[in-house]
């Protein structure tokens, strides 16, 4: 583990064990290295209510579940071209998670976003996994680059290139940040809460808008972040 200004850089198994997972702290800078696997809806559904078996050997192979839509073309050797993998956000798969995370054994969700604290604390920690976010837009190609190799792809021809379950081989792949960590404590929340908590002093000496939309509020308690 390397200290990068105040960020703590550390490199991950995609089959963690359980004392490096309970060593992830809240802002880490995560690269994983080994076997990851893509599943988002497509992939949930089709295991989880459609009663299909798991194509690969989890967590066997890997505990690392990413939430991507891969930018990849066939070549006429049958292997594939990827130039990127972007994340998707992951807050829309929440009803599936407790019965992923169950049948797959994944101890890392990968995704774009975070889920609810909520998540953390009754999915995730039952099942000791943490969550790592992308950082910021943009990023599919750089984290393209820490694709070595694809291994294989599920249900293609069933869901889509967006869909499918991409198996891909990596190294240095990253950066991620500990969004989540084993205690189900939230880096979101956490920042979060001390932004709401300095928003009266940003207003402080504002006058109030002399016109208003219908339903405008000049109360600084109705702010969302």
């Amino acid at each position: 583990m390397a200290r990068h200004g105040t960020l703590k850089k550390v490199s991950l198994s995609t089959n963690p064990a359980p004392e490096d997972l309970a060593k992830l702290e809240l802002g880490n800078v995560v690269y994983l290295n080994g076997v990851v696997y893509t599943g988002r809806e497509g992939v949930y559904m089709k295991v989880l209510e459609d009663g299909a078996e798991l194509p690969l050997d989890l967590p066997g192979e890997s505990a690392a579940n990413f939430h991507c839509s891969p930018a990849a073309a066939p070549r006429d050797d049958g292997t594939y071209d990827l130039s990127a993998v972007s994340a998707t956000a992951s807050f829309r798969f929440t009803k599936w998670m407790a019965d992923w995370l169950r049948i797959s054994g994944a101890k890392l969700i990968l995704g774009k976003g975070g889920m609810s604290p909520e998540d953390y604390r009754n999915t995730f920690v039952p099942n000791g996994s943490v969550y790592l976010t992308t950082v910021g837009y943009g990023t599919g190609a750089l984290l393209g680059r820490g694709v070595t190799k694809v291994r294989d792809v599920h249900w293609l021809d069933d869901l889509g290139i967006a869909q499918a379950m991409w198996v891909l081989e990596v190294e240095n792949f990253g950066p991620f940040i500990v969004e989540s960590d084993i205690n189900g404590d939230s880096l979101f929340e956490r920042e979060n809460k001390k932004i709401a908590e300095g928003l009266p002093k940003i207003y402080e000496g504002t006058k109030p808008a002399v016109l208003k939309r219908f339903g405008e509020t000049d109360d600084r308690g109705d702010e969302l972040i």
